[in-house]
């Protein structure tokens, strides 16, 4: 029924041409990776607990309110994290409309449908991480949906790209193919050590003395080698494929994106090391988790380049005109 409703709706609207729906499709990644880098933010100011209710600020407010308990800039800082949700779920109404207009594949409808879907899941968690005192794993959770959903808006973006009447075609042997989902374990690996880190680490998003945050009571340099040799492990993955590819001969799109993924691994690398030796600043704090989103989109691009819809054959389709005619 309310998938009815969308389409009545949608059919009001202009046809998108497929620029303007994979536009729009990028917006989406770029929403979803940049929550998550804004909740960064909210956890190393200390603004955690900036708005201490959900859906309210403050009992009785949806918006900030004058309190000496919570600081003004604290306020502000979670209350406009608050706010782009707002921005990502125009993005996913965009996209779900612009598809549906369209009148796109099933494929593409569910993965466009799983936008606001996971919009309303984060929305959740985050109502959870509040209510609970931004417990560790409930922050921990927070940012693994948020990578989640860079995955799969990154697989709806691919797939917007490719035509609807089309073939499935396999750019890589299947063992390679098998390689490529083995080096997304390792990097859903290195993010769950990556948040363990997080958990046990100086930046708990909040410094209220009257009620400190509960951390994870283990010891932060086991923590960092398990998160760096799980990022070392990955990038062995992907250096491993991408000799396999070269054995085989790759395509230019798979070469690109490949690239693309062994580089923001190892500027990531290079972040994390510094962040290390230099006691995790605040700011490196930001744009490792945003290293975190683009390493996974990208990831994720790679493992849809392996297999491809590619239009229909200009024989297969004659036969089908001279019919019509």
């Amino acid at each position: 029924m309310l998938s009815r409703a969308f389409q009545r709706l949608a059919d009001l609207l202009p046809m998108p041409s497929l620029r303007v729906q994979r536009l729009i499709a990028f917006l989406v990644i770029l929403s979803q990776a940049g929550i998550s880098v804004t909740g960064a933010v909210v956890r190393v100011t200390a603004s955690g607990l900036g708005c201490p209710t959900w859906p309210q600020c403050f009992p009785g407010s949806f918006v900030p309110t004058a309190v000496a308990e919570v600081p003004v800039v604290h306020q502000m800082v979670e209350f406009s994290n608050r706010m782009l949700t707002f921005v990502v779920t125009l993005a996913a109404a965009a996209i779900v409309l612009a598809v549906t207009r369209a009148r796109r594949r099933r494929e593409v409808l569910v993965y466009a449908w799983l936008m606001p879907g996971g919009t309303v899941l984060q929305a959740v968690i985050g109502g959870i991480t509040v209510r609970t005192g931004l417990l560790w794993w409930t922050v921990a959770v927070h940012l693994l949906a948020s990578m989640l959903m860079v995955w799969l808006a990154t697989l709806l973006w691919a797939a917007v790209g490719e035509p609807d009447e089309g073939i499935d075609t396999v750019r890589a042997p299947k063992p390679l193919r098998l390689l490529t989902a083995l080096s997304g374990l390792a990097l859903t690996a290195t993010l769950i050590a990556g948040t363990l880190v997080t958990g046990a680490g100086p930046h708990a998003g909040d410094k209220s003395a009257a009620k400190p945050v509960e951390r994870l009571q283990v010891e932060i340099v086991t923590l960092v080698h398990l998160h760096a040799e799980l990022l070392v492990a990955y990038l062995a993955l992907l250096v491993g494929l991408a000799c396999g590819l070269a054995a085989v001969g790759m395509n230019k799109t798979i070469r690109n994106r490949l690239i693309l993924v062994i580089a923001l691994v190892c500027a990531q690398s290079l972040i994390g090391i510094v962040q290390y030796f230099t006691h995790v600043p605040a700011a490196l704090v930001a744009f490792h988790v945003g290293g975190a989103a683009a390493c996974t989109a990208a990831t994720a691009a790679l493992w849809a380049a392996m297999r491809t819809r590619e239009p229909l054959p200009a024989a297969t389709a004659a036969p089908a005109d001279k019919a019509a005619a």
